[in-house]
């Protein structure tokens, strides 16, 4: 697929009204980020957020409004009135386990969950892209599908979600979806800034799962057993062996291992250990030759220890691929819109982002929206319990996927 003619299109009488109807919506995002930030939810348990977001979409006159996609994922569309492509816009809305501490006045008031990722931004920036589409519909050429996503984070065990499930559940249908652009927050980059990449921009994200298995005894008598404990140590070490010593230097690899877990006692050696951990790679090969060894070293490394391993190593998502036609035409656009000098390169990221199961269905560009300012204090990074953003990005947030979604409608994208 070809994309055609997406450029800075819309004409700067277009532009001007953006910029006063991103004025205007502006306390209406803000109000939404926080309400979201307040009552943030886990993954796939989006019930609140997910019906205030559809409760909003019908308010201000969307033309549908879709719920229940992939269990709490709203889908509406709002249609220009003349007919045209389709481009989708997506905001994820799942928050993360984390007791929040950032003494906000609107902190957090659920035990243990905090917006320490953004989407409470997200998903506020999105509904107020819809306002300002929703205002400009008679002047669009084709129609914009906005996805509000659960799960970015990844559903719970045994559960389906994320992406995935949006897109089996038909959200890039009915009408088809042409292209796609979604952005996430950054407190590395300075508020008014956006950044992308062309091509691979965020690692394939591999979840894993062990349990390492020995023999239960007295901590006092360890050679009445086999002591998992030591032998998960040892796989720990060794597998950081892989990114050093069998993978090419020049290619990007991280192996993480977040969980260590056992059942026991002070004075028991288990019988099992659980560790979990991730995997992040650019290269699909780089990443067959990391699980690998990966399984080598761990049958291994158990092996010597008198122990059995257990994998169970998930592909949670792939690259995400850029399409470098659809993001030079956007930079162009965004660059007209902010200020080329606020539109800056990133370099490839080791984090993980689902959105890239979508550009792997269609041409996708996904961008970076700074919210750094340090005499706020937003300046911790993502998944900490500090992590707070200058509510001022906000309404560049808007600007840019009404930008890039108006644009791309001006210019009639078609296929080849």
């Amino acid at each position: 697929m070809s994309i055609i003619g997406l450029g800075p299109a819309a004409g700067e009488d277009m532009r001007e009204q953006v910029e006063q109807l991103v004025e205007k919506v502006t306390p209406d995002v803000v109000a939404w980020r926080r309400d979201f930030h307040t009552h943030p939810e886990l993954s796939n348990r989006e019930e609140r957020t997910s019906r205030i977001v559809a409760e909003q979409l019908q308010a201000m006159g969307a033309d549908e409004v879709r719920t229940g996609v992939a269990r709490h994922g709203v889908v509406a569309l709002v249609r220009g009135k003349k007919p045209g492509p389709t481009v989708a816009l997506r905001a994820d809305m799942d928050a993360l386990p984390i007791q929040e501490e950032t003494g906000l006045p609107f902190a957090s008031q659920n035990a243990r969950v905090m917006h320490a990722c953004g989407h409470d931004a997200h998903t506020a920036v999105l509904l107020g892209t819809a306002k300002v589409l929703v205002e400009l519909r008679d002047r669009m050429r084709g129609s914009v599908k906005l996805l509000f996503q659960p799960a970015e984070e990844g559903p719970p065990a045994g559960e389906e979600g994320g992406a995935r499930l949006m897109i089996k559940d038909g959200a890039l249908d009915n009408p088809p979806v042409t292209a796609i652009f979604g952005l996430h927050i950054n407190p590395e980059l300075e508020t008014g800034k956006i950044s992308y990449r062309a091509g691979g921009m965020m690692a394939a994200v591999d979840r894993i799962r062990m349990v390492v298995t020995g023999k239960q005894s007295h901590g006092g008598m360890p050679w009445q057993g086999v002591d998992p404990v030591v032998a998960s140590a040892h796989i720990i070490t060794a597998l950081q062996a892989i990114p050093s010593r069998h993978i090419d230097a020049r290619q990007p690899v991280v192996v993480s291992i977040g969980v260590v877990r056992a059942e026991g006692a002070w004075n028991i050696i288990p019988e099992q250990v659980e560790l979990l951990g991730t995997v992040r790679t650019h290269d699909p090969e780089v990443r067959r030759q990391v699980a690998e060894q990966f399984h080598r070293i761990v049958h291994q490394t158990a092996a010597a220890h008198g122990t059995k391993a257990e994998i169970v190593y998930g592909d949670y998502g792939p690259v995400l691929w850029n399409d470098p036609e659809l993001t030079e035409r956007a930079v162009q656009s965004l660059g007209q819109a902010l200020g080329r000098e606020n539109v800056v390169e990133a370099k490839p990221l080791m984090g993980g982002e689902d959105f890239a199961h979508y550009a792997l269905k269609v041409p996708g560009s996904f961008f970076f929206l700074g919210v750094r300012n340090e005499k706020l204090g937003a300046v911790h990074a993502l998944h900490t319990p500090k992590m707070v953003l200058d509510e001022a990005a906000l309404p560049v947030g808007v600007r840019a996927m009404a930008t890039l979604a108006l644009d791309f409608l001006a210019t009639a994208p078609q296929s080849k």
